[in-house]
């Protein structure tokens, strides 16, 4: 998933060269709402990078979880989010519950199985998303309006290829935009997140500035999505762990490699100089790649173009075919790409010697 800032200022989210004033805490804003919104939704967070003016996730939509869920546990998790009607009010108080005839426990199954629905939808997460932090930038800014450019554009990953290498193009983000000089400097990014964790640090990125209370917004910034809570109620959330490494592939949680070897492969990948770019992190083979039988080279340049790349499907030949065949479609953009990154391990062993 990718979202831009609407451009009322070159930098929403950073430094405004034409005022002189500092939005980088929006950065931290935008960081924890991704991981407080994680702990409502059946939705895992992989991978993010909140940048200047805009912000990339990589998530995992668990069907199967929101499914579980009873209904009351689906009315709990959705009045997190938002006020619900009178009738799942009442319901959400065993005295008012008891009163409550059958009709009137119907209409609240009804609308269970609606928000169960929204639940695992990353339309709505993004929704959510979106509009908590836009009222909270236009309260601050005291304007309405417009804070993001449009609708969030996302790409389907198809196997664990596409995933590793939407996942580094992440995590890379800050070091090859020049706004960090390593992955460890990386503010606002789950690579800094979690290598905070192996040192046995508070989730604070590395050289983040405090975050200022939130503004109360005035009714000119009032929200698109009716309902939906203050920011003191939503402020209360949890915040999500990211999702574990697990190189077994056992539990479908995970993201299925080795932590220590996904943190070579971004190391190395980092080191590798691109044109077009004005950061790197500057050479050795990631056996990752070798694993999943993978170009090192192809891998690369994937991962610094992968959003022109591929359109709204990334994987290796074999998962565009299938995707394509389901919807009928001749070609799926991106199939040249996918074949040059794809190569047998005994191929990439060869080149990498």
């Amino acid at each position: 998933m990718v979202n831009r800032c609407v451009v009322r200022r070159a930098f929403l989210c950073g430094h405004d060269a034409h005022s002189g004033q500092n939005f980088e805490h929006r950065r931290g804003w935008v960081e924890t709402r991704i991981r407080e919104l994680a702990s409502v939704f059946a939705i895992d967070v992989a991978a993010y990078a909140v940048m200047s003016n805009h912000y990339h996730i990589v998530l995992r939509v668990d069907v199967e979880r929101a499914r579980t869920w009873s209904d009351d546990e689906v009315l709990r998790r959705w009045t997190q989010l938002f006020t619900g009607p009178v009738l799942v009010q009442r319901n959400m108080q065993p005295q008012l519950r008891a009163l409550m005839g059958d009709a009137e426990l119907a209409k609240v199954a009804e609308f269970a199985g609606i928000y169960r629905t929204r639940l695992f939808d990353v339309s709505w997460y993004m929704r959510v998303l979106n509009e908590s932090i836009a009222r909270q930038a236009n309260a601050e800014d005291g304007v309405k309006g417009r804070f993001w450019e449009g609708r969030f554009k996302s790409q389907a990953l198809l196997d664990e290829q596409a995933l590793l290498s939407a996942m580094a193009y992440v995590d890379l983000n800050p070091v090859r935009a020049g706004m960090a000089e390593c992955l460890e400097d990386s503010a606002h990014t789950s690579i800094a997140a979690r290598l905070g964790d192996l040192r046995g640090e508070a989730w604070v990125p590395v050289g983040a500035p405090a975050l200022p209370a939130m503004p109360v917004p005035s009714a000119a910034s009032a929200p698109d999505l009716p309902g939906l809570l203050p920011e003191r109620a939503l402020a209360a959330l949890p915040e999500a762990a990211l999702m574990p490494f697990d190189p077994t592939s056992r539990f479908a949680q995970a993201v299925p490699f080795g932590l220590e070897e996904y943190l070579d492969l971004v190391d190395t990948v980092g080191r590798v100089v691109h044109p077009h770019k004005r950061g790197t992190i500057a050479h050795h083979v990631p056996p990752l790649l070798q694993r999943l039988g993978m170009d090192t080279e192809a891998f690369i340049a994937c991962a610094d173009s992968f959003f022109t790349t591929f359109a709204h499907a990334v994987g290796t030949p074999t998962s565009l075919i299938k995707l394509a065949c389901a919807r009928q479609s001749r070609a799926l953009r991106g199939m040249s790409a996918a074949r040059k990154m794809v190569c047998h391990p005994n191929v990439v062993r060869e080149k990498m010697k």
